[in-house]
């Protein structure tokens, strides 16, 4: 009797919807906002894409894909992954949905792809039906695979025209390969949706350069999104000791990594040649000292008014949202919000279809926050 009573309880306990810490208000130079945890207990979120239903598709670095509900369910890890190499800085990180999704069902991933002299980040689409992912196909990998397990880079984001930017790092012990166009490491690529090469790309007709390179001179870019006026690409990018960069990342340029930076190494030293060098392009924006930027995205939602075409930035140092202002091409203001009220490091940030903001901690036992107009 005891056992099926306490069997009961359990059950009854198992079937109850989780209950959240309470909101938490937060005073901006804008107004009152407030942040919802609409979901916890995943493990190093990397990348968020919201599903037509308002569900949401979440990669945990750990090498599980996941389907968040709006109400904050935990889904089952989908099956039909890919191998990844989950270790240091690699893993299973960002994730889109085809701009046709509605009707094709399609996602596109990245992830850190073992192989042949060691590893390197991969982009793959797949279908995704019910719990599953099928049809899943390599449309591209970054040439060569280095036995390191750092700077993957590995933001996607679809352009106006259809094809996809991908961002990739130097893989921190081939930093000099990010001024050579004979490979991939501290690239931005740009491609077709089938993995095709875009007949426009800047060195497509260039001897010795992979036709895939869109932009050059990198380090380790965690952050890219579309300018929602110019429709120019941006990239956020780590610097190593300070000098970490948002960039207008346009065809053939040379953003300088290793040569020229705002940063220093680990413990003190300097890098490279300085801070400028003729032919190679400065930063729209710098941090020094270092923020460590991570996702962002240009807002264009309507609950926000006030934040219209700003920037919104996800911190891991500094744990904070950050909130930049534009005139045209400069930032001319920044503001610094949930610096106190969230403590974990941000890594994701994406605007929903309700035009809220929905943020990913970078924790062992990270959350899923919503933030909204009080």
């Amino acid at each position: 009797m005891k056992y099926s009573l306490l069997a009961a309880a359990l059950s009854l306990s198992l079937a109850l919807p989780v209950v959240h810490a309470k909101p938490v208000e937060v005073k901006t130079e804008t107004g009152t906002i407030q942040v919802n945890v609409i979901a916890e207990g995943l493990e190093n979120v990397w990348g968020m894409a919201f599903l037509p239903d308002g569900s949401i598709l979440v990669n945990e670095r750990a090498g599980r894909m996941r389907v968040v509900t709006a109400d904050g369910k935990i889904g089952k890890p989908l099956t039909g992954l890919p191998e990844i190499v989950a270790q240091g800085q690699g893993g299973l990180l960002d994730v889109v949905t085809a701009p046709d999704f509605a009707t094709s069902k399609k996602i596109y991933f990245s992830y850190s792809e073992p192989g042949k002299g060691g590893n390197s980040t991969a982009v793959s689409s797949a279908t995704l039906n019910g719990n599953a992912l099928e049809n899943v196909t390599r449309i591209f990998s970054q040439q060569p695979k280095v036995n390191s397990n750092n700077h993957f880079g590995s933001r996607l984001v679809w352009a106006p025209d259809g094809t996809l930017f991908i961002t990739l790092g130097d893989r921190y012990s081939e930093k000099d390969k990010a001024q050579t166009l004979d490979n991939h490491q501290g690239k931005v690529v740009r491609i077709n949706a089938d993995g095709s090469v875009p007949k426009d790309n800047p060195f497509v007709k260039t001897p010795g350069a992979l036709p895939e390179i869109w932009s050059f001179g990198h380090r380790n870019m965690q952050g890219a999104a579309i300018n929602s006026i110019t429709k120019e690409l941006w990239t956020g990018e780590h610097g190593p000791q300070g000098g970490d960069e948002l960039n207008i990342d346009r065809a053939a340029k040379n953003y300088g990594w290793p040569v020229i930076t705002y940063g220093e190494n680990y413990g003190g030293g300097k890098i490279g040649e300085g801070t400028h060098k003729e032919g190679m392009e400065q930063p729209t924006y710098k941090w020094v000292p270092s923020i460590a930027t991570a996702g962002f995205i240009f807002y264009t939602g309507d609950k926000f008014p006030q934040w219209k075409n700003n920037i919104l930035l996800a911190s891991l140092r500094e744990q904070t949202l950050v909130r930049l202002v534009l005139d045209g091409d400069k930032i001319v203001k920044e503001e610094r919000m949930l610096q106190k009220e969230i403590g974990q490091r941000l890594r994701s940030i994406v605007q929903g279809p309700d035009g809220l903001i929905y943020l990913a901690t970078d924790e062992g036992k990270g959350k899923i926050l919503q933030v909204s107009p009080r």
